[in-house]
């Protein structure tokens, strides 16, 4: 992927006046889990159910190099744009779960078949669920009806 267009889109979604802070920041680290092809991205309002966060991003990667790369890309994406994370927990160390605390918002980002164990959306049950946009996705089940070989899932 392109350095200046993920650059571009992010900057476009931080900027955007339709996503109130730190909503703009969780939906541009959102961004950025889609197109590095995340699974099951959830955003969670926790405002009214916890004090821990205003937001959580959840979302998880095939395999644990997958979930490196997304949290270093949305690390170095918010360091860009003047966001400094308070912790990075399991960045550097191949582990199942890498958190970015963000204050206002945690991004996890989880090595799938981990996510389940630790299953932070039922912990966190009675949280608001906020709509990611299709376009956020790398494939949106849109192209896949149209059978576009764009989605990324033909490679040869």
């Amino acid at each position: 992927m392109n350095r200046d267009y993920v650059n571009k889109e992010v900057t476009a979604i931080l900027a955007d006046k339709s996503f109130e802070a730190p909503l703009n920041v969780a939906m541009a680290s959102a961004w950025i889990m889609g197109n590095f092809k995340g699974l099951n991205l959830k955003i969670l309002d926790l405002r009214k159910v916890s004090g821990i966060s205003d937001f959580f991003v959840i979302g998880s990667a095939s395999n644990p190099t997958q979930a490196s790369a997304m949290a270093e890309e949305i690390s170095s994406q918010m360091r860009l744009n003047n966001i400094e994370a308070l912790s990075k927990e399991g960045l550097k160390t191949n582990t199942d779960w890498i958190l970015l605390d963000y204050g206002d918002i945690i991004v996890h980002v989880f090595h799938e078949p981990s996510r389940t164990v630790y299953d932070l959306e039922h912990l966190y049950k009675n949280a608001i669920h906020i709509d990611i946009p299709e376009s956020y996705y790398f494939s949106t089940p849109e192209d896949e009806r149209k059978g576009s070989n764009d989605s990324g899932r033909n490679y040869f």
